[in-house]
C-alpha cells in the first residue's frame, strides 16, 4: 500500500470514529433528532409548539391550523431555530416524508380521523384527550396502530408523573388494601354561549376544513373557538373534556378494565342556550370484579368537593388515597390517620391550556423518549380507550335515559339498539374512518 492511500484509509477510519461513535450514540445526536408537527393551534397545541421546540433534539418542523389567528399562535410559540412551516391541510401534511411524529391538539371530532390519517403516513402519534369523538374511533386506532407499527400516546398526562407512578404502585402492594370504590370530580363556572347567529364564514377561517370528517352544518358566531365543546357535532362534553382525566386515574389506580353497568343522571341545567351536552352530570360505572367508579361534573358551579376543584378519592377496604387532581396523593388509614403525603402545585380548573403546569413536561418526555426507543409509553391507546369508553358510555347513558349494560370483555353495549346506534357517528362523505 502506498503512503498516500494509507493515509486516505486512515483519515477515513478516524472521521468514522469521529461521526459515528460520538454522536450518533449521543441521545442529542443528528441521528436521534426527533421532527414533529402539532396540529390544532389556538390553545394546548401552541402549548405543544413551545414545549417540544424548545426540547434538546426535538425540531417543529410544522403547525397545522386553518384558522389564521391560530397559526400566528403557533408561529409566536415556537422557539426553536427553525421556524416551522405552516400546513392547512392535514392530508398534505401526512404526506410528507421529513418528520417523525404528528401532535393532536384540534377539537375532538379531529382527534381519531387525525390520528388515523398520521399512522397511514408513518408518523407516531400523540393524541390530546379524548383520543375519540365516540367508541369506535379509538377501538379502530387500536387496530391501525398495530396494521402500521407506530407508536401511539394519548394525552393522559398524570399518567407520567412520577409521584402517581409511585402511588399505584402503593396500592398495588396493598398501601390500602383493596381498592373497592372510586370517586372523580371536577367543577368549574362557565358562563351561557348565548344563542348563536347564522353568519358568514370569517375570511380568517376555512370553516369546510375545519369540520373535516363532521357532516356539514352551517356555520354559527357561538361555535368557534372553544364552545364547540358543547356541542355533540363535534364536541363530547364536560366528561371527555375533563372528567376523562380523573376517570382514566381512578381506573389506573384501581386496576379496572371495561365496565358491566353504566348510568347518567343530569343535563343543561344552568342556562337555556345552544350548549347541548350537560353541564351538569353524575356517572355511575361498575365492574365484574366488585369495583365501582363515579364522576361528578359541573361546568357552571364552582363550589368544590372536598375543598378542590378536581381530583379523585380511590377508596380501599384498609385505607383511603386521595388526589386533588395534580401530583399530589394522601394516605390515610381506616381511622382517618395520615400514613403518607406527597404535595404539588396544585392544578388550574380554569387554565385550557395547561391545567398541571411544568408535570407535564414528564408526559411529552415520555413519547420522545419512547419514540427514541428510550422509555415506553405511559399512557398507550389500549389505555386511552378503555378510560374514554367511560366518558362515551355515560353520554351515551345521558342521551338516551337508560341504563347501560356492557360486555366485561370488550365493554360493548348489550341489549340496548338505540343506545348501539351512537357507538359511532356519520361521517361527511370522502371522510370516512376506516382501515
Amino acid at each position: 500500500m502506498n503512503r498516500r492511500k494509507f493515509i486516505q484509509q486512515s483519515s477515513l477510519a478516524v472521521g468514522g470514529l469521529t461521526v459515528l461513535n460520538f454522536p450518533v450514540f449521543g441521545k442529542n445526536a443528528p441521528s436521534n433528532k426527533v421532527v414533529i408537527a402539532v396540529m390544532g393551534l389556538n390553545g394546548r397545541g401552541s402549548y405543544h409548539v413551545e414545549q417540544f421546540s424548545k426540547m434538546s433534539g426535538v425540531e417543529v418542523a410544522y403547525i397545522c391550523d386553518v384558522e389564521d389567528g391560530a397559526i400566528k399562535k403557533g408561529l409566536n410559540a415556537s422557539k426553536g431555530e427553525r421556524k416551522p412551516t405552516v400546513e392547512k391541510d392535514i392530508r398534505r401534511l401526512v404526506a410528507k416524508k421529513d418528520f417523525d411524529a404528528l401532535i393532536i391538539a384540534a377539537p375532538d371530532h379531529w382527534h381519531a380521523p387525525a390520528a388515523l390519517l398520521g399512522l397511514a403516513g408513518g408518523k407516531h402519534v400523540y393524541v390530546e384527550k379524548p383520543c375519540s369523538h365516540n367508541p369506535y374511533e379509538s377501538e379502530l386506532l387500536i387496530e391501525a396502530q398495530a396494521r402500521y407499527g407506530k407508536l401511539i400516546t394519548v394525552g393522559s398526562q398524570r399518567r407520567s408523573f412520577p409521584t402517581l407512578i409511585e402511588a399505584v404502585k402503593l396500592v398495588r402492594e396493598g398501601a390500602i388494601g383493596n381498592p373497592y370504590m372510586g370517586k372523580s370530580w371536577y367543577v368549574n363556572a362557565r358562563k351561557s354561549i348565548g344563542t348563536g347567529k347564522k353568519t358568514p364564514v370569517p375570511a380568517t377561517l376555512d370553516f369546510d376544513l375545519w369540520q373535516g370528517p363532521a357532516p356539514r352544518k352551517d356555520f354559527q358566531d357561538n361555535l368557534i373557538h372553544y364552545n364547540w365543546h358543547w356541542f355533540w357535532h363535534w364536541g363530547t362534553g364536560e366528561s371527555c373534556n375533563n372528567g376523562n382525566h380523573e376517570l382514566d386515574c381512578c381506573r389506573w389506580f384501581m386496576d379496572a378494565g371495561f365496565p358491566t353497568k353504566v348510568t347518567s343522571s343530569g343535563g343543561r341545567y344552568a342556562y337555556s342556550d345552544d350548549w347541548e351536552t350537560p353541564d351538569t352530570q353524575i356517572a355511575s360505572f361498575e365492574f365484574a370484579d366488585k369495583k365501582l367508579i363515579t364522576w361528578e361534573g359541573r361546568s357552571c358551579s364552582s363550589y368544590p368537593v372536598d375543598g378542590n376543584a378536581r381530583g379523585f378519592i380511590i377508596y380501599g377496604d384498609k385505607g383511603t388515597l386521595v388526589n386533588y387532581g395534580g401530583g399530589d396523593y394522601r394516605i390515610y388509614d381506616n381511622r382517618q390517620n395520615l400514613i403518607k403525603e406527597i404535595t404539588a402545585d396544585a392544578p388550574d380548573p380554569n387554565n385550557p391550556i395547561s391545567a398541571s403546569g411544568s408535570a407535564d413536561l414528564y408526559h411529552l418526555n415520555n413519547f420522545i423518549d419512547s419514540i427514541r426507543g428510550d422509555a415506553k409509553i405511559t399512557a398507550p391507546i389500549e389505555e386511552g380507550h378503555k378510560s374514554v369508553l367511560l366518558c362515551h358510555l355515560a353520554n351515551i347513558s345521558q342521551i338516551t335515559g337508560s341504563t347501560i349494560h356492557c360486555d366485561p370483555k370488550n365493554g360493548h353495549i348489550i341489549g340496548d339498539k338505540a343506545a348501539e346506534n351512537l357507538w359511532k357517528r356519520t361521517y361527511e362523505k370522502g371522510w370516512e374512518m376506516k382501515l
